[in-house]
Protein backbone atom coordinates (compact mmCIF):
# COMPACT_ATOMS: atom_id res chain seq x y z
CA UNK A 1 0.00 0.00 0.00
CA UNK A 2 1.36 3.36 -0.84
CA UNK A 3 0.82 6.42 0.34
CA UNK A 4 0.73 9.89 -1.76
CA UNK A 5 2.15 12.77 -0.36
CA UNK A 6 0.63 16.07 -1.45
CA UNK A 7 1.84 19.10 -0.66
CA UNK A 8 0.37 22.53 -1.74
CA UNK A 9 2.22 25.71 -1.37
CA UNK A 10 -1.26 27.81 -1.38
CA UNK A 11 -4.70 26.74 -0.17
CA UNK A 12 -6.99 29.71 -1.02
CA UNK A 13 -6.05 32.02 -3.46
CA UNK A 14 -8.31 35.01 -4.93
CA UNK A 15 -7.46 35.97 -8.99
CA UNK A 16 -9.17 37.69 -11.97
CA UNK A 17 -10.78 35.41 -14.67
CA UNK A 18 -8.89 35.78 -17.83
CA UNK A 19 -10.51 32.97 -19.83
CA UNK A 20 -13.20 30.34 -19.80
CA UNK A 21 -13.03 28.84 -23.85
CA UNK A 22 -12.27 25.48 -22.15
CA UNK A 23 -15.28 23.10 -21.00
CA UNK A 24 -15.89 23.60 -16.95
CA UNK A 25 -12.48 25.18 -16.35
CA UNK A 26 -11.69 28.92 -16.14
CA UNK A 27 -8.64 30.33 -16.48
CA UNK A 28 -7.07 32.48 -13.54
CA UNK A 29 -4.85 35.14 -12.91
CA UNK A 30 -3.14 35.96 -10.04
CA UNK A 31 -0.89 38.79 -9.54
CA UNK A 32 1.24 39.52 -6.39
CA UNK A 33 3.96 41.94 -5.25
CA UNK A 34 7.67 40.64 -4.80
CA UNK A 35 10.48 42.33 -3.19
CA UNK A 36 13.72 43.05 -5.20
CA UNK A 37 16.40 42.52 -2.83
CA UNK A 38 18.89 44.80 -4.62
CA UNK A 39 16.76 47.19 -5.59
CA UNK A 40 14.34 47.45 -2.66
CA UNK A 41 11.45 47.70 -4.74
CA UNK A 42 8.23 45.84 -5.37
CA UNK A 43 7.26 44.59 -8.63
CA UNK A 44 4.05 42.64 -10.01
CA UNK A 45 4.62 38.60 -10.48
CA UNK A 46 1.83 36.84 -11.77
CA UNK A 47 0.86 33.42 -12.41
CA UNK A 48 -1.83 31.46 -14.25
CA UNK A 49 -3.85 28.31 -12.78
CA UNK A 50 -6.46 26.93 -14.22
CA UNK A 51 -9.39 26.10 -11.95
CA UNK A 52 -12.51 23.39 -12.42
CA UNK A 53 -15.75 25.39 -12.70
CA UNK A 54 -18.31 22.60 -12.58
CA UNK A 55 -21.19 24.63 -13.68
CA UNK A 56 -19.12 27.41 -15.70
CA UNK A 57 -20.49 30.54 -13.73
CA UNK A 58 -17.81 32.94 -14.50
CA UNK A 59 -16.96 34.95 -16.98
CA UNK A 60 -13.88 36.63 -18.05
CA UNK A 61 -13.16 39.76 -15.52
CA UNK A 62 -14.61 38.42 -12.76
CA UNK A 63 -12.56 38.30 -9.05
CA UNK A 64 -12.65 34.55 -7.51
CA UNK A 65 -11.71 32.64 -5.01
CA UNK A 66 -9.73 29.74 -5.41
CA UNK A 67 -9.32 26.63 -3.39
CA UNK A 68 -6.41 24.22 -3.72
CA UNK A 69 -7.23 20.86 -4.91
CA UNK A 70 -6.09 17.28 -2.76
CA UNK A 71 -5.52 15.71 -6.11
CA UNK A 72 -5.14 17.33 -9.53
CA UNK A 73 -8.05 16.86 -11.10
CA UNK A 74 -6.12 17.16 -14.49
CA UNK A 75 -2.93 17.61 -16.12
CA UNK A 76 -3.08 21.36 -15.41
CA UNK A 77 -6.10 21.48 -13.50
CA UNK A 78 -4.91 22.42 -9.70
CA UNK A 79 -7.68 24.21 -8.22
CA UNK A 80 -11.27 24.25 -7.70
CA UNK A 81 -14.32 27.45 -8.01
CA UNK A 82 -14.89 28.39 -4.10
CA UNK A 83 -16.48 31.58 -4.77
CA UNK A 84 -17.42 34.36 -6.84
CA UNK A 85 -16.09 37.07 -4.91
CA UNK A 86 -16.69 40.63 -7.69
CA UNK A 87 -19.26 39.56 -10.67
CA UNK A 88 -18.16 41.94 -13.55
CA UNK A 89 -20.97 44.56 -14.81
CA UNK A 90 -23.31 44.52 -11.81
CA UNK A 91 -22.06 47.86 -10.72
CA UNK A 92 -25.48 49.59 -9.29
CA UNK A 93 -24.69 53.64 -8.18
CA UNK A 94 -25.80 53.64 -4.23
CA UNK A 95 -27.75 56.87 -5.18
CA UNK A 96 -29.95 56.42 -7.98
CA UNK A 97 -30.06 52.37 -7.70
CA UNK A 98 -28.77 52.67 -11.96
CA UNK A 99 -26.52 50.08 -13.41
CA UNK A 100 -22.99 51.63 -14.53
CA UNK A 101 -20.48 51.11 -16.43
CA UNK A 102 -17.66 53.05 -15.69
CA UNK A 103 -18.71 57.08 -15.32
CA UNK A 104 -21.73 56.44 -17.67
CA UNK A 105 -25.26 55.33 -17.11
CA UNK A 106 -26.53 51.77 -18.86
CA UNK A 107 -30.48 53.50 -18.67
CA UNK A 108 -31.45 56.81 -19.34
CA UNK A 109 -32.18 58.56 -16.17
CA UNK A 110 -35.89 59.72 -15.55
CA UNK A 111 -37.16 63.37 -14.62
CA UNK A 112 -37.36 62.73 -11.24
CA UNK A 113 -33.44 61.94 -11.33
CA UNK A 114 -32.29 65.13 -12.68
CA UNK A 115 -32.02 66.81 -9.31
CA UNK A 116 -29.66 64.87 -7.79
CA UNK A 117 -29.77 67.18 -5.05
CA UNK A 118 -33.02 66.60 -4.34
CA UNK A 119 -32.82 63.04 -4.45
CA UNK A 120 -29.92 63.10 -2.20
CA UNK A 121 -32.09 64.61 0.67
CA UNK A 122 -34.80 62.19 0.03
CA UNK A 123 -32.32 59.25 0.33
CA UNK A 124 -31.67 60.71 3.86
CA UNK A 125 -34.68 61.44 4.77
CA UNK A 126 -35.71 57.55 4.14
CA UNK A 127 -32.49 56.72 6.38
CA UNK A 128 -33.95 59.29 9.10
CA UNK A 129 -30.90 61.54 8.75
CA UNK A 130 -31.28 64.59 9.20
CA UNK A 131 -29.08 66.81 6.26
CA UNK A 132 -26.96 69.12 8.61
CA UNK A 133 -26.06 71.43 6.18
CA UNK A 134 -29.51 72.58 4.89
CA UNK A 135 -29.89 73.52 8.94
CA UNK A 136 -26.71 76.25 8.48
CA UNK A 137 -27.94 77.50 6.27
CA UNK A 138 -31.40 78.33 6.88
CA UNK A 139 -30.02 79.89 10.24
CA UNK A 140 -28.25 82.58 9.19
CA UNK A 141 -30.69 83.60 6.69
CA UNK A 142 -33.17 84.15 9.61
CA UNK A 143 -30.99 86.48 11.80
Amino acid sequence: MSVKSVSVHAKWIVGKVIGTKMQKTAKVRVTRLVLDQYLLKYYNKRKTYFAHDPLEQCTVGDVVLLKALAERRAKHVTHELAEIVYKVGNVIDPLTGKQVAGSLFRETLTDSMENPAGSLTEKLQELNISAATSEILQKPSEV
